[in-house]
C-alpha cells in the first residue's frame, strides 16, 4: 500500500472493540472475512496520515467523503475478530468536540466555518438514516482517560521496547465480559464513596458504549502515539491500570490515604504529557 507520508503521527491513544465475525450481518461479514486474510492491512498510523493529508487541500476535507473499508484484526481463542475503523463517523464526532479543544481563531484557520457547517449538515443527514451508528474506536489526544484503565488489569499489560525501525508498544487486551464486570464494580464503589463528577460520568459513558457490542468481543487499550511522548524508562515503568485498580480498591476499603497515594502516582506520571500539550 502506498504511504501518504513517512512522518510518524503521535500523541493519540485508542480504546478499541474487536467483534467476532458472527456479530456482523451479511454482506459485511463476508467483507471482513476476506479482509482478515489480507497480508497488507494498514496500521493506525496510516489512518492518521490519510486524515492529515485531507487537511492540506484548499478548502480542507474535514471528514472523508466515503467511509473506510479498513479494520484492525485480532484472533481470540481461534475466532477472527475485527475492529472497523469507521473513519468518517469518527471524523464527524471529533469535529463536534473540536470547538472545546481549540481557540476559535485557530479552529477557523484550520477548518473554516463554511467547511464545518457543511460537515455538520452531512452528519445530520447521515445520522437520520443511521440512528444506531456507533464507533468501534474511541480516541483521546495527549492522555489516556482514567476511566479507560478501569476496563483492564495490569496482568493484561503488554510492553515492547521497540527498535530503531519499530516504535515501542504499550497496550492492554481483555475479554468484553471482564471489562463490563470491572466497570460495574468500579461504579458501585465510586458512587458509594465519591461525589458525582467527571470520573463517574466518564465511566458510565464508556460502560454504555461497551454494552453496544457482542459479549464475546475483545477490548483493547492502546497507548498508540503516546509512546512517543513518554520517555522509554517512564513508559516501561508505567503501570497506570494497576494504580487505578489500587485506588478503587482503597476507596472500597475506606482507605482514603492509600487512594490518595495511587491518585498521586497517576498525576505525577501524566504531568509531563500535559506539560508538552500546553507547550504545543
Amino acid at each position: 500500500m502506498p504511504k501518504v507520508s513517512s512522518v510518524v503521527v503521535p500523541y493519540a491513544a485508542y480504546l478499541r472493540v474487536y467483534e467476532p465475525l458472527g456479530a456482523f450481518a451479511e454482506p459485511e461479514r463476508s467483507h471482513w472475512a476476506r479482509y482478515a486474510r489480507r497480508p497488507d492491512r494498514p496500521s493506525y498510523q496510516d489512518e492518521l496520515r490519510r486524515s492529515l493529508a485531507d487537511l492540506l487541500p484548499t478548502p480542507p476535507v474535514a471528514v472523508p467523503v466515503h467511509e473506510s473499508g479498513d479494520a484492525f484484526v485480532a484472533e481470540v481463542d481461534g475466532v477472527v475478530c475485527v475492529c472497523p475503523w469507521r473513519t468518517r463517523l469518527r471524523g464527524w464526532q471529533a469535529l463536534e468536540e473540536l470547538a472545546d479543544e481549540l481557540p476559535a481563531p485557530v479552529l477557523d484557520a484550520v477548518l473554516p466555518p463554511v467547511v464545518r457547517r457543511q460537515a455538520a449538515q452531512d452528519y445530520e443527514r447521515w445520522l437520520a438514516r443511521n440512528p444506531d451508528a456507533r464507533p468501534w474506536i474511541r480516541t483521546a489526544t495527549w492522555q489516556v482517560p482514567l476511566n479507560w484503565f478501569v476496563l483492564v488489569s495490569d496482568d493484561e499489560r503488554r510492553y515492547e521496547k521497540g527498535t530503531a525501525e519499530v516504535p515501542p508498544l504499550l497496550r492492554y487486551r481483555t475479554p468484553m465480559v471482564q471489562a463490563r464486570r470491572r466497570v460495574a464494580r468500579a461504579l458501585r464503589t465510586l458512587k458509594d464513596t465519591v461525589e458525582e463528577g467527571p470520573l463517574i460520568d466518564g465511566l458510565v459513558d464508556v460502560g454504555r458504549w461497551l454494552e453496544e457490542f457482542h459479549p464475546r468481543s475483545l477490548v483493547e487499550l492502546d497507548y498508540g502515539g503516546l509512546v512517543h511522548v513518554l520517555p522509554a524508562g517512564e513508559l516501561e515503568d508505567d503501570h497506570s491500570a494497576a494504580d487505578v485498580a489500587a485506588g478503587v480498591e482503597a476507596l472500597r476499603r475506606g482507605d482514603g490515604t492509600a487512594a490518595g497515594e495511587a491518585y498521586g502516582r497517576l498525576v505525577e506520571r501524566w504531568r509531563s504529557v500535559r506539560d508538552r500539550r500546553s507547550a504545543n
